[in-house]
């Protein structure tokens, strides 16, 4: 029985549908959900250091580049915060108990450590290109300590599902 689903938040498409896939199975197995995105500095989307601070040997915390650098970090986390705020609102509106959780590190190895820590039953993620062998949903399915879910958005229906989605939910 599937009791608790994780699904992995972020702003891809290939992340609505896995939103939209687990929050269905959530609601006809009246399971609980695990939202979750991992905070990766190394992510595209996340403030870098300057060549300054990354190069500096004593970090200076009171540094103005360093003040610079935590803001930009704090906004980065207060958007996926908010963003999974969103999407726990979107669950229990659609009478689905939601948690949610954002956490630090390397997404692949950080899903699976929620997982077991949180006595998942199923995982699901989305994945934006099927090709990639290192992408973290391959990394999930070879390592989750439980089933692995792979979402795969169809690129030509993906816009208007998602905006047709939104248009439901505010109904």
């Amino acid at each position: 029985m599937l009791n608790k689903i994780l699904v992995a938040i972020d702003e891809s498409g290939s992340s609505e549908w896995a939103f939209d896939t687990a929050l269905a199975m959530a609601k006809s197995l009246q399971a609980e959900l695990l939202l979750a995105h991992v905070l990766d500095a190394s992510a595209y989307d996340s403030p870098k250091p300057s060549v300054f601070l990354a190069g500096s040997l004593a970090q200076d915390t009171e540094s103005p580049k360093q003040k610079e650098y935590d803001q930009e970090w704090q906004q980065f986390t207060d958007h996926y915060e908010t963003l999974l705020k969103q999407k726990r609102a979107e669950a229990e509106a659609a009478g689905v108990s939601a948690t949610h959780v954002q956490a630090y590190g390397t997404p692949d190895r950080k899903l699976c450590e929620l997982a077991r820590t949180n006595n998942i039953d199923l995982i699901v993620v989305g994945n934006r290109d099927r090709t990639n062998k290192n992408s973290i949903s391959s990394y999930l399915v070879q390592h989750a300590p439980c089933s692995v879910t792979v979402v795969h958005p169809k690129a030509s229906s993906q816009s208007t599902t998602t905006v047709e989605r939104r248009e439901a939910v505010a109904v």
